[in-house]
């Protein structure tokens, strides 16, 4: 029991670092802090948090971090800063660049001039979402309702690999959805034949990842995408993490599996405009084949009071300042720009891949272009990682198998980045070579979850969700 008070007490200090070194308001002051005085405590947190993702320290996270980069894309979310989608009238410039946004991401995703022009049942179409999961929940919703309409069924299953975005199961508990998962080959990639025997007649879609966020594998979505259109149900590829990666991989020869609209039977997608499109976080897009799919995902309401009332998107009023900044990074950067940051990033993963197949006690799971996974046979992996984050880093830990990873963004590949990233590599793994018995910060609780009831891991979940509400 002290253990785990020891514990708690470590994760509060690490949550809460501010705590007696900058004010705390619990209520509003009785007189307004001059806007001088604001902006000098916004910016002396921001330079605290500032070092370790601009120097290459954290997995994803901050993906572009050119100090220019930033400075133009926050510039752009200034000038439209008061801007609000749902006010179409007052802001059409706003609905400009949401449709311009998702034209240019399906563009790149395999549609053609004709599909983007095509008859509304065949036409690739979509909306600007405010992350990867509202993607993934609204694609979701929209596959629910469809089944009820067109096939009558009240309550449809998703198929999905394990390996699959856990947005996918926050979908199914918020949407009353079953969600069926089969396993994944030692590759990462998902079992085609154990998805195909799941596959029932109250299945609405099957899903594919492109690449999956623990292990960076793409699945076989042909192969998937083929199943769905025998069978007549949807094919959704979450191509949240890569979608902006893989088109330029795949120019760049890389090896890259068919995975967007091109393949028959894809009929949708998510990708998120600020991982590798380099806008500002708070923006995806949800991609259809076809207005037929994309109005169940529609609300509207013609009885209110208040008038018609109708929205895209799970919220209402939405921040058009950064709809206007993701367009201003997907035109500023353009096919040349997102060329050369593939490059970029593809390089630097590659040497990282070679740096760490030659450490004995680490491997590798699957082959993955930049999402690189680290498993161990013979070291207690979450310490590694703990011994990694001691030295700096901000790395993503895995489990089922243990492992952790390490996604591969334009700051990792600034001179010396990834040299450091396997020096401290080397020296986490001699660690904890050395000490097997080793357990500080988060292993024990990794460890913990393998053994102890699901319950008692939800709670200490729930308390750190807890603590960050807490002044």
């Amino acid at each position: 029991m002290a253990e785990d008070d020891d514990f708690l007490t470590s994760l509060v200090a690490q949550l809460k670092p501010y705590r007696g070194d900058f004010p705390a308001f619990t209520e509003l002051p009785a007189q307004g802090l001059a806007r001088d005085e604001v902006l000098d405590l916004l910016s002396r947190i921001a330079g605290r948090e500032q070092r370790r993702w601009e120097e290459g320290y954290a997995s994803g996270a901050v993906y572009h971090g050119d100090p220019d980069h930033i400075r133009f894309t926050t510039r752009a979310y200034a000038l439209h800063s008061q801007s609000n989608p749902l006010h179409a009238d007052l802001w059409p410039g706003t609905t400009k660049f949401e449709a311009e946004i998702v034209a240019m991401t399906a563009r790149m995703l395999g549609a053609t001039a004709a599909d983007l022009a095509a008859e509304p049942e065949h036409e690739v179409c979509g909306t600007v979402t405010s992350g990867g999961t509202e993607s993934i929940l609204l694609a979701m919703k929209t596959y629910r309702d469809w089944a009820l309409a067109d096939r009558g069924i009240d309550r449809p299953n998703i198929v999905a690999p394990v390996s699959a975005h856990a947005a996918f199961d926050k979908a199914a508990r918020y949407f009353a959805l079953e969600i069926k998962k089969v396993p994944v080959g030692d590759d990462g990639r998902a079992d085609v034949a154990a998805l195909a025997a799941s596959i029932d007649d109250r299945t609405a879609v099957v899903v594919a990842s492109a690449p999956s966020f623990p292990h960076g594998a793409v699945d076989p979505v042909a192969e998937i995408a083929a199943l769905a259109r025998e069978r007549g149900i949807g094919c959704h590829v979450d191509a949240c993490l890569g979608g902006f990666v893989l088109p330029w991989a795949e120019k760049l020869g890389y090896p890259v599996p068919p995975f967007d609209f091109r393949v028959p039977g894809v009929t949708s997608m998510s990708c998120d405009t600020h991982k590798y499109g380099y806008a500002p976080k708070g923006t995806s897009a949800v991609l259809y084949r076809g207005h037929h799919l994309l109005h169940h995902q529609y609300y509207t309401n013609t009885d209110w009071p208040g008038g018609f009332y109708l929205s895209p998107t799970f919220a209402g009023s939405r921040p058009g300042g950064l709809s206007a900044a993701c367009w201003a990074a997907l035109v500023a950067m353009g096919e040349s720009g997102y060329l050369a940051a593939a490059r970029r990033i593809l390089e630097t993963a590659s040497s990282i891949k070679e740096g760490i197949r030659e450490i004995p006690e680490l491997s590798i799971i699957g082959d993955p272009l930049w999402v690189i996974a680290l498993t161990s046979d013979e070291l207690n992996i979450y310490q590694v990682l703990e011994e990694m984050t001691g030295a700096g880093w901000s790395l993503n830990g895995l489990q089922n198998p243990p492992a952790f990873h390490l996604a591969v963004c334009l700051p990792h590949t600034r001179p010396g980045v990834a040299d450091r990233f396997l020096q401290d590599l080397a020296r986490a793994v001699a660690t904890v070579k050395a000490d097997p018995g080793r357990q500080t910060g988060m292993a024990p609780i990794y460890g913990l979850a393998k053994s102890a009831p699901p319950e008692m891991v939800r709670d200490i979940l729930r308390f750190f969700l807890d603590t960050l509400y807490v002044p």
